[in-house]
């Protein structure tokens, strides 16, 4: 399963309080595809994920909008 979050209209910590929520959610070879506009979650996100060793890629949209595709382990 994919998960779609668009966070670019959240500021933090939203999106990371919703994001923990799916990724509770994931099964074995879900996803998540999340898009961030605001600067703290564009940081604390990617923190999180390196922490509890989930892989991402991350995709710059535009100037100010980052995408962030995670794979469950």
């Amino acid at each position: 399963m994919i998960y779609e979050y668009d966070a670019t209209l959240d500021k933090c910590p939203l999106p990371l309080v919703k994001l923990r929520v799916v990724l509770k959610k994931m099964a074995a070879k879900d996803s998540c595809i999340i898009r961030l506009a605001d600067s703290g979650s564009k940081s604390d996100i990617p923190k999180l994920l390196y922490k509890q060793q989930y892989p991402f890629t991350t995709k710059q949209l535009s100037n100010n909008v980052v995408e962030l595709h995670i794979y469950n382990r």
